[in-house]
């Protein structure tokens, strides 16, 4: 068994992970970037469309064009990069000793670290998991990453007559990729009574390709034999439910499940790190540490974020978390401020505020609104915005000085009518 030793341990290759190992690297820990697959890159792998680096790098990138710079930056770092090197366990030995135990072609490899950057990513939401029945045909029911990877990476185009469940961003993109591609978007089913994606995708994906939008619908089952043949879809009513009398069947190829991601959190969950409900990730200070000292996560692993640039930057916050948390034998004591979740708040990350240094608070909307007020009266913060909407991340930089002002160890954030 071979042991390596590290200031830092980085899990998982993509923008959150590299982003992390750079900055980690930047000052002066000894880091390793771990990734199980054989690249780096993570999803942006297989997102051609533009979008990406709008406000890290101040341009607007396709995803590989975001994901190759960064890698740019990580070939001329002194970061040690282990690609093709699976994580099955972490053992927290002491406080500032965890052992990443992994397996690699050579064998079982154990990585000693002071620090650990969680940056695994998220995974996608499956059939099973959102209650649609039916037949089980042997092909044409894909995942949205599924489908994005099998066009953009290998070529291959999985079906002509497509309906796409769910309408955040990834559906709605591969809504206009299926569409370019020369398939026929049937329609794309979305059980709320609003689009789940940013309004910017709303309008280029589908007004613009004339693809039909059923809001506060559901797609109740699935048929066909050798291959999906059609769906069966229905309205749904005041408790969300679908209702039978409204049923009408939708003759399609292809289904594509773009229900949105879930932290991929497993390991954390296995060493008793602290889990929030609301964004089914870490409980984590401002610092992005979460409950066990010296472990910090960052990108979709802590909060499932919009923009690639959200996932950069918490990534190279965990990185900083790190190096305070190495110079001074863990993070400094203080009495940290909750940060609780007010009106028409879903979730917000991070949980805990110290006070003491600028804080970024990303956070969503349960319903969307217009014309509000988003607050945090205990410092008597607050911005004016023309509206919110459940797809879209707030993102809020306080600075000190404000949050200095703080009397009580927990702060209300929350949106009110303007």
């Amino acid at each position: 068994m071979e042991t390596l030793v590290y200031d830092a341990v980085v899990i998982g290759g993509g923008p959150a992970g590299i982003a992390s190992a750079i900055k980690a690297d930047s000052l002066g820990l000894k880091t390793a970037l771990i990734e199980n697959r054989d690249i780096l890159g993570g999803i942006p792998l297989q997102c051609i469309h533009p979008g990406f680096g709008i406000h890290y790098f101040k341009e607007d990138l396709t995803g590989t064009e975001f994901i190759e710079r960064l890698i740019d930056k990580l070939r001329v770092s002194s970061v040690d990069v282990y690609t093709k090197t699976h994580v099955h366990s972490i053992d927290v030995i002491a406080h500032d000793e965890k052992i990443v135990n992994t397996v690699r072609r050579s064998g079982v490899t154990r990585f000693v670290a002071k620090t650990i950057i969680y940056a695994t990513g998220a995974r996608e939401r499956h059939l099973y998991e959102i209650g649609v029945v039916g037949d089980r045909p042997g092909s044409g029911i894909y995942t949205a990453g599924e489908a994005q990877a099998l066009m953009d990476i290998y070529g291959v185009l999985p079906g002509r007559e497509i309906v796409i469940i769910g309408s955040g961003d990834v559906g709605l993109i591969m809504a206009r990729r299926f569409s370019l591609e020369g398939a026929r978007v049937k329609a794309v089913v979305e059980m709320l009574p609003y689009p789940g994606g940013l309004t910017r995708n709303i309008v280029q994906c589908l007004y613009d390709f004339n693809i039909p939008l059923y809001l506060g619908h559901v797609v109740t089952g699935v048929k066909g034999r050798n291959r999906v043949e059609k769906v069966i879809v229905a309205k749904t009513g005041e408790n969300g439910k679908p209702l039978k009398e409204t049923e009408f069947e939708i003759p399609c190829d292809t289904v594509v499940v773009a229900a949105g991601l879930i932290p991929n959190v497993g390991l954390l969950e296995k060493i008793g790190v602290a889990m929030d409900p609301a964004t089914r990730g870490p409980i984590v200070n401002e610092l992005l540490e979460a409950s066990i000292p010296g472990v910090f996560v960052a990108g979709n692993a802590l909060v499932i974020n919009d923009l690639v640039d959200y996932v950069v930057e918490q990534g190279e916050l965990a990185a900083e978390g790190a190096k305070l948390f190495i110079e001074n034998n863990g993070v400094p004591s203080v009495d940290w401020i909750r940060v609780e979740k007010g009106r028409n708040i879903r979730l917000v990350v991070p949980h805990y505020i110290s006070g003491e240094r600028d804080v970024v608070i990303y956070a969503r909307v349960q319903q969307p609104e217009r014309n509000v007020y988003v607050s945090i009266p205990e410092i008597g913060y607050f911005i004016r915005l023309t509206s919110v909407k459940p797809a879209e991340m707030l993102r809020l930089w306080i600075p000190r000085r404000i949050l200095s002002r703080v009397n009580t160890r927990r702060i209300t954030l929350e949106v009110k009518p303007a």
